[in-house]
């Protein structure tokens, strides 16, 4: 063999830490470096990339294997690309082939084809627009496919339609024999030019935002926008997409969760006639690998989309924008544990453009950077259209008695909203009826047999759940310690909320927003229409609702159950409990209808309700960081957390014993701090047995000098094959 031949560098979806060397194959083709090939890899075939040659391999050339096939005849990823993936795979200490294969679309991890036809857009034909939709009585399906498309003289697309029914596609399918349908091809989404709004006026703090990232188009600068509810935040990252737009360059916009995607992409079509390509965990591998292409062929000059969009291609992009950084969202938890807020915040650094990080509650981390000049600070003060901030008053329940978890206060609160025909959003992050299923007579709670954890009561399923694992339990009759009968709800959750106001405003339309209530595909959606409609009354709900939401009606938000996560183990407990109570109670009032927002607290001493009550993020902010500062976490110092879980008992804990034994050394040189193995804070999870190493360094290259060294070595460790590990660089929870 020819030692002249290459040697194929490929990036193979498999938990080890390196690339796998290939010759080139047998038939016609030769990969370039971005393409995607099929590989032989033990007795499997697996898709890879390859991300580059070598004139020789650690193994003798008779024993590589050929690369089978060659799926993509130019690169299918670019080379600036590749390097972003490279770095994140060693910043975050992932198999470099996971990282790469987390980066594509489900079908093209699959080996198919890098193409797909454009999105299917179905409408009425004449004859359906001519027919009676009360001859489909006996189809109600039909019927409501023939009055929603009546309603849509452009098409709708099949998202759509399963939002109406799902049984669409049958419905359509009958339709369509009437010869009542007709279905166009387009190739790419765009606002209709009638849809097209005129921008409002920016106030001044407005302009000045947008000049200052306007003057840095064409450079790397980090932006913290820091803008209180209302501010309009929004309309900024309009205004500077409009530039970006301007000079030909496109822009990527996260956003935390899915749910705010729809009310982003209104605006975005409201404002922009150019297409905009979506993309989130929900949408079909198909519709997936439509918006991918759009954003790495330059097609679409606007991506809007949730964690993974960071790792789009673009063909020029320019700007990146983050909205709601501070959220917990933007970091995976599962696998590969990236932060799309901080992968971001490289990208844009390496691809020499400005990144826009928006909030009003900043991670403490984006904030410390501000003040010390790595991100650059821009504020917006107050409330657009002359609105002020809601006012804040703290209840002491020590010295009321709730009524089914509602305080007297609150309750004349909501009576009065009612009597005015304004709107009240209650915020209760517990969904369910009750957190505990009680015996009086003995004390015993029903308990999850996996977890280490209380089954919460559901009344509508009429079931005990476990919210961490999903088991389900049937209520019992009798108590299965004591015998005794006439077992109790204790707490209370949305569901009980929502009883509870039912009683005490039967007149009220209630509108609970919770994961149960919105399990449903198109459920969300049709809520917030409702909401919006002004068909709701009192809206109930858990943090879905204090993320982004605008609810101009709302002029009272009550806070039940404050203290939730005040005194956790997770140090940043205090930090998230501001965040969410400060973001939920920014929904409260609007322009000409100011807000009022009651916290129920037994803890109204805290120095975060007193933050909270004068809007004062920066006073919470100089509270936290000086114990941060004196605890030395984070920004005072960088974490990892290597996690291990078995269904032995016992053995994640002598796993992460031997693992700290390895660290010890290596952990000296570098002034890396290795504490004590522990059970997680949840011991028990979903049947298996979890324990949890810290790792702490005032340095971040020292600790992943360390980090590099170790984690070469936890995969050969004795007890390494008795569980399941894996090390979180940057973690958000501590848990």
């Amino acid at each position: 063999m020819a030692r002249s031949q290459p040697i194929y560098q490929v990036a193979v979806p498999a938990p080890l830490y390196r690339l796998f060397d290939y010759l080139a194959p047998s038939e016609v083709g030769v990969p370039a470096v971005g393409a995607r090939v099929r590989v032989p890899f033990g007795k499997r075939e697996l898709v890879g990339v390859v991300l580059g040659t070598a004139p020789e391999s650690d193994l003798p050339h008779a024993r590589l294997k050929r690369i089978a096939r060659v799926l993509d005849a130019a690169p299918l990823l670019p080379a600036s690309f590749l390097k972003l993936l490279a770095w994140a795979a060693e910043y975050y200490h992932h198999p470099v082939g996971e990282v790469v294969a987390a980066a594509l679309p489900a079908w093209l991890r699959a080996g198919r084809a890098a193409a797909v036809e454009g999105v299917r857009l179905w409408s009425l034909s004449a004859a359906g627009r001519a027919a009676d939709p009360a001859a489909l009585a006996r189809a109600p399906a039909q019927r409501r496919l023939l009055e929603a498309l009546a309603r849509a003289p452009a098409g709708l697309e099949a998202e759509a339609l399963e939002n109406i029914s799902p049984r669409w596609r049958a419905a359509l399918k009958a339709l369509s024999a009437r010869g009542w349908i007709e279905v166009q091809v387009h190739d790419r989404l765009a606002a209709s030019p009638a849809a097209i709004q005129p921008p409002p006026q920016p106030n001044a703090a407005q302009q000045a935002a947008v000049e200052a990232v306007t003057g840095a188009l064409g450079g790397y600068q980090c932006f913290l926008l820091h803008g209180v509810t209302g501010s309009g935040k929004t309309e900024v990252y309009l205004r500077l997409i409009e530039r970006a737009l301007a000079q030909g360059r496109q822009t990527l916009v996260l956003a935390p969760e899915i749910g705010l995607t729809p009310q982003l992409i209104e605006r975005f079509q409201r404002r922009f006639n150019a297409p905009i390509a979506v993309l989130h965990s929900a949408l079909a591998d198909q519709e997936r690998l439509r918006a991918w292409l759009l954003a790495r062929d330059g097609t679409a000059p606007i991506v809007l989309g949730t964690r993974s969009a960071v790792f789009a291609p673009f063909k020029n992009l320019g700007l990146i924008i983050v909205d709601e950084e501070h959220d917990t969202s933007y970091k995976q938890h599962e696998g590969f544990r990236y932060s799309a807020r901080d992968v971001a915040v490289m990208r844009a650094a390496r691809e020499n453009i400005p990144v826009v990080l928006g909030s009003a509650t900043p991670a403490l981390e984006s904030l410390n950077n501000a003040r010390v000049g790595t991100y650059r600070l821009l504020t917006l003060p107050d409330r657009t259209g002359g609105a002020g901030m809601p006012r804040v008053a703290v209840l002491d329940m020590r010295r009321l008695k709730p009524a089914e978890g509602l305080s007297h206060p609150l309750r004349a609160a909501l009576a009065e909203r009612l009597a005015r025909g304004e709107q009240s959003l209650l915020f209760l992050n517990r969904r369910g009826f009750a957190p505990v299923w009680m015996c009086h007579g003995c004390g015993w709670t029903a308990p999850c047999a996996r977890c280490d954890a209380r089954l919460i009561y559901h009344r509508e399923s009429r079931k005990l759940k476990c919210h961490h694992c999903g088991a389900e339990a049937p209520l019992a009759d009798k108590c299965p310690h004591c015998g005794a009968a006439g077992l109790h709800p204790l707490g209370e959750g949305t569901e009980r909320i929502e009883a509870a106001l039912t009683k005490f405003f039967p007149a009220a339309r209630i509108e609970r927003i919770d994961r149960d209530s919105t399990r449903r595909k198109g459920a969300l959606e049709e809520k917030l229409k409702r909401v919006h409609a002004g068909e709701a009354d009192i809206l109930v709900g858990t943090q879905m609702l204090s993320k982004g939401h605008d609810f101009p009606s709302v002029t009272l938000v009550g806070v039940l159950n404050a203290d939730q996560g005040l005194y956790s183990a997770d140090f940043r407990s205090g930090e998230r409990l501001f965040q969410q109570i400060m973001q939920v109670a920014g929904r409260a009032g609007r322009a000409d209808k100011p807000g009022e927002v009651l916290i129920q607290t037994w803890h109204p001493e805290h120095p975060v309700f007193a933050a909270l009550a004068r809007h004062d993020y920066g006073a919470f902010a100089d509270y936290a960081l000086a114990e941060r500062r004196a605890t030395d976490y984070p920004p005072y110092s960088h974490l990892a957390l290597l996690r291990a879980e078995s269904t032995r008992p016992g053995a994640a804990l002598r796993f992460l014993a031997e693992a700290r034994m390895r660290a010890r050394a290596p952990a000296q040189e570098s002034s890396v701090q290795v504490l004590e193995p522990m059970p997680a804070p949840m011991e028990k999870r979903a049947g298996r047995h979890r324990a949890q190493l810290l790792v702490q360094c005032k340095h971040r290259k020292a600790l992943h000098g360390f980090l590099g060294q170790w984690v070469a070595q936890l995969a050969e460790l004795k007890f390494g094959k008795q569980v399941r590990w894996s090390l979180d660089v940057d973690p958000v929870d501590m848990y």
